[in-house]
């Protein structure tokens, strides 16, 4: 029997999680991810949402059709809390605020960088260029790459935010007990939300069941990216928690035993990637076609691509910080191991 693509395979369906706690599946066009789960709350004044979906009419469509099977109408939401800004979790969020008057709630780090990304993004599309160009990234695709992520601007609603979260605020969800907690990696900005009196640690994408969340080093990453997500890690990992509801997939629990194997796979990215150093390839773009990814490399294209080599260039700055490796600045930079004797 030949297996169904995964883009035609139906969502799940729309799921009551606790009493007043529901899961929405909205679907991502053309993305092997297939749907970004949205969580509503329900109050005595009505929905919160955390995050809300792709701004496109299929992603509305298919939220609105939740809402009804919850009970409620879009222009019932009260209020939405945006985990982060990309696309398939914050594009929908002012379309929802226009419908329904509802507030959108997102962290300072993630609200500074709505304009550049989504607004005006000539000069971060310079930044990126450059970076490829650092990265040693074929002259043949830079321009490819760089552009690669344009096509998104259209689905996403660059909506200034009413209430900027910080960590460890208690946003006003009446009946419910949610702490944000500021998870920095995957975005500058990531948030989870932890849920106390039901132990539910509302994740994102700063934890998944399966996958592991892209973490780039990019112009609008920081410093170090992925130094930030391993430190979030264990941040999440203090918590009781007794189900983790995350973004993408499917609940699951055991927060802790996942935060450790997310430990260990990017601990086998750095040996890796100081293998390939050790063997000659010594550009960022040539340690990524070396590091280990859900497909070969050859047949990794477009967006895709570009996230790699970020990931790569993440892995590779954060053993600069340990000392582990150093940078020759270059077009492309090459990447040394530092010899032990040295670093001591």
């Amino acid at each position: 029997m030949a297996e169904i693509p995964s883009d035609e395979l139906p969502l799940p369906p729309v799921e009551l999680v606790r009493p007043g706690l529901w899961s929405i599946p909205v679907p991502i066009p053309n993305n092997p991810l297939r749907y970004v789960l949205v969580y509503a709350f329900e109050t005595e004044r009505g929905p919160y949402l955390i995050d809300a979906g792709w701004n496109t009419d299929d992603a509305w469509n298919t939220l609105v059709a939740g809402l009804a099977r919850t009970g409620h109408a879009m222009t019932d939401v009260q209020g939405v809390l945006v985990t982060h800004i990309h696309p398939d979790h914050y594009g929908l969020a002012g379309r929802v605020r226009d419908a329904s008057g509802a507030w959108v709630a997102l962290h300072p780090a993630d609200a500074s960088l709505i304009t550049a990304r989504y607004e005006e993004p000539d000069d971060l599309l310079a930044k990126i260029n450059a970076m490829l160009r650092r990265d040693g990234a074929p002259p043949d695709e830079i321009t490819a790459l760089t552009n690669a992520s344009m096509p998104i601007r259209s689905w996403v609603w660059a909506a200034t935010p009413d209430i900027l979260m910080e960590d460890g605020d208690r946003p006003e969800v009446p009946g419910w007990d949610l702490t944000a907690i500021w998870t920095p990696g995957h975005s500058p900005g990531h948030l989870c939300f932890y849920e106390g009196s039901q132990r539910l640690m509302l994740s994102g994408d700063h934890v998944l069941p399966r996958i592991t969340p892209n973490i780039s080093f990019h112009p609008q990453a920081g410093p170090n990216p992925l130094g930030d997500f391993l430190a979030s890690l264990d941040k999440v990992a203090t918590y009781d928690t007794d189900e983790v509801l995350p973004a993408h997939e499917y609940r699951f629990a055991d927060l802790r035993a996942r935060v450790n194997e997310l430990k260990s796979h990017h601990q086998a990215r750095f040996d890796e990637a100081i293998e390939a150093i050790r063997d000659g390839d010594t550009s960022t773009w040539k340690i990524a076609g070396r590091m280990t990814w859900n497909r070969p490399w050859a047949e990794i294209q477009g967006w895709m691509r570009r996230a790699a080599v970020g990931e790569t260039l993440a892995h590779l700055h954060y053993l600069e910080r340990l000392g582990v490796l150093a940078e020759d600045v270059g077009e492309p930079s090459q990447w040394r191991v530092v010899d032990a004797a040295t670093r001591a």
